[in-house]
């Protein structure tokens, strides 16, 4: 993947501005306790497939609430090795279909059509952007086999209804967790409503590696078993292949890095819910539209988006007050040159959001002060081009 599509990964800030996202300051916090992490790897001699990856995936397991996790390359691989475990045991086919919203990164869409399954995309729910599970039950039809709930910008979907359809209608539930590490509801996390959860350990996630990664969790140890040997050359004995894998395990170095800033992040996604408080609170401005039907103390707050629907000049206005702002994400799956097959769906409200959506700076080291100027720059908005 290019440096042009790196997913708006965040860029250091020039000095006096606010940063979208500094990963500088956000691992500088436990710098130390990083470099003994990585020392201890370096040290052990060991760095695929060890002690490190067993203990994260414990550990991470065990934060999630869920019995089995299983690290992965990447939030991708995740997500395609789920639905590909699930194919090698028999519950998917070729061709099924599986539901997923329009408005998402495109690895939502990649992970299912890699696996020569088939992308339904859906409209979301206008007040969450998350998949409307009345739009799901209108597009299920005699091939769709799964649904996937994209927990967008780290608020969960509506998964009671979903999985209550999901189980009426012989389906399976996923979950694709890579924004939303931390989210709840009714005291559960993200990645324990679904049959499986993919996560993504991208660095600028709510908990980010210092490079690639993911984990696929699960209450299935059938699932667990078989993307466990999909991952490793489709091995679970060195040298005895049970089915056709591909490499895609996340190293020591990564699992340790993990390690260290799991610890943080429940203090991280707090004050993240604080940042994203105190924007809802202050930002009164009649063509910027906040979040809505928010639970905040259960949103984990990985975006903190906008609607406007002269989106590109609010950019430029708060470029112009030295304030990052990014958006994600510009073009819908379904205009994709990589899916001429779906250039024929109708998604009006997908699109819609996709010219109208801004996410404002936010994280774990976004100070009151910039806080305070990311409000005042909006609030002070005058529009036009």
């Amino acid at each position: 993947m290019g440096p042009d599509v790196m997913k708006n990964a965040p860029v250091e800030a020039a000095p006096g501005d606010v940063p979208f996202l500094s990963l500088r300051e956000v691992n500088a916090r436990y710098a130390d306790e990083l470099k003994a992490a990585a020392a201890r790897v370096i040290d052990s001699g060991w760095y695929v497939l060890g002690d490190e990856l067993v203990a994260f995936e414990r550990e991470f397991a065990g934060w999630c609430g869920v019995r089995h996790a299983v690290g992965v390359g990447n939030g991708l691989d995740a997500l395609s090795l789920i639905l590909r475990g699930y194919k090698e045991l028999g519950v998917l086919g070729e061709g099924d279909e599986v539901v997923v919203p329009g408005n998402t990164f495109i690895a939502s869409f990649l992970a299912i059509s890699e696996n020569r399954l088939v992308p339904l995309p859906v409209e979301p729910d206008a007040a969450t952007f998350n998949l409307d599970p009345a739009c799901v039950e209108a597009a299920i039809g005699s091939r769709t086999r799964a649904i996937m709930a994209v927990h967008l910008y780290g608020q969960l979907a509506d998964m009671p209804a979903l999985a209550a359809l999901a189980r009426r209608r012989g389906l399976l539930l996923i979950e694709d967790a890579a924004q939303a590490h931390g989210a709840l509801r009714d005291g559960r996390r993200a990645g324990t409503f679904g049959d499986a959860a993919a996560f993504s350990f991208f660095p600028a996630k709510n908990l980010g590696a210092l490079g690639d990664g993911g984990a696929v969790v699960t209450g299935d140890v059938a699932l667990a078993r078989r993307v466990a040997a999909l991952r490793n050359y489709g091995s679970e004995v060195k040298y005895r292949h049970l089915c056709q894998g591909l490499n895609s395990r996340l190293d020591e170095m990564q699992a340790a890095m993990l390690r260290v800033k799991l610890k943080y992040l429940d203090a991280d996604v707090a004050w993240r819910r604080r940042v994203a408080h105190r924007y809802r609170d202050g930002i009164r401005h009649p063509r910027i539209k906040l979040p809505g039907a928010v639970r905040e103390e259960q949103h984990a707050w990985h975006l903190f988006v906008v609607r406007c629907a002269e989106r590109d000049a609010l950019q430029r206005h708060l470029r112009a007050h030295g304030i990052q702002a990014q958006v994600h994400y510009p073009v819908p799956a379904h205009r994709q040159p990589a899916y001429p097959a779906l250039r024929s769906a109708r998604l009006p409200l997908t699109e819609r959001l996709c010219d109208e959506v801004l996410s404002l700076p936010l994280g774990p080291t976004l100070g009151d002060d910039g806080v305070a100027r990311v409000i005042d720059a909006c609030n002070a908005f005058g529009g036009g081009a």
